[in-house]
């Protein structure tokens, strides 16, 4: 099922820098009526409300703190369209003595942070007729990368999170979005020692082309398409599949 951006209502959750910033310029871009830019510190998004105006409403919302995402739902009760785009990383191995607190860590804003928008949007979203969830997961949820293990571990569980909430809402009306980017030229590469990532807008219009289209999987990047290819028949035979007969 196809979604037009153009004069909907959007909330992009890190909305502030890197992707979340590329992702609420081009759907400014498209045609958005208003992007509520959802980040755990306002002021980090004046640069955005300076670019866009009124377009543009900055709103906090941690992932860890369910009370902000709850709050966030109440303020924004018109959206149609929610891209989880916030998320973090840790450099850890199975085998390193800080593996544990990395994935505690990843796992509270990565898998439950996910769980605690869609239970937060998910009833504004149905109120406004239905519309779609946006989730950035990684190639990381497809291939562990050992350097980033428990990363890897957690965007496994949130692209596990996101077929469910696929299933749950194909006959309410709300598409859903798995985004599997490579790397990415942004803030939390540089940190994880990713270099020569491509720009962040690849993955803004990616998003676009697949709410565009319906499509369930986005592949933005080059080495994200090597692997998308590669995952293809697996994901249209399996994850994509209407039933799995077992």
């Amino acid at each position: 099922m196809a979604y037009e951006v153009k004069n909907k209502v959007a909330l992009v959750t890190g909305a502030n820098r890197g992707i979340g910033k590329a992702i609420v310029d081009a759907l400014i871009t498209a045609g958005a009526a208003k992007v509520y830019a959802a980040v755990r510190d306002i002021a980090t998004a004046h640069p955005l409300v300076e670019a866009y105006g009124d377009q543009v409403v900055p709103i906090e919302l941690d992932l860890s703190k369910p009370d902000t995402v709850i709050s966030a739902a109440q303020q924004a009760d018109d959206v149609t369209l929610v891209v989880n785009n916030a998320g973090v990383l840790r450099t850890a191995t199975p085998l390193d003595q800080s593996a544990f607190e990395a994935l505690d860590f990843e796992m509270d804003v990565n898998v439950k942070g996910l769980m605690r928008v869609a239970q937060a949007f998910g009833p504004v979203l149905a109120k406004n007729g239905g519309g779609a969830l946006v989730q950035l997961n990684s190639v990381a949820s497809i291939l562990n990368f050992a350097g980033f293990s428990t990363y890897s571990a957690s965007k496994a569980a949130s692209y596990s999170i996101t077929q469910g909430l696929r299933s749950i809402w194909a006959e309410s009306g709300v598409d859903v979005v798995s985004v599997h980017p490579g790397p990415i030229a942004t803030d939390m590469a540089d940190a994880a020692g990713l270099e020569g990532g491509e720009a962040p807008s690849v993955v803004a219009d990616s998003i676009l082309e697949a709410l565009e289209s319906g499509t369930f999987h986005a592949f933005p990047d080059s080495m994200a398409k090597q692997i998308g290819e590669a995952y293809q028949g697996y994901a249209g035979n399996v994850i994509e599949a209407e039933t799995v007969e077992g």
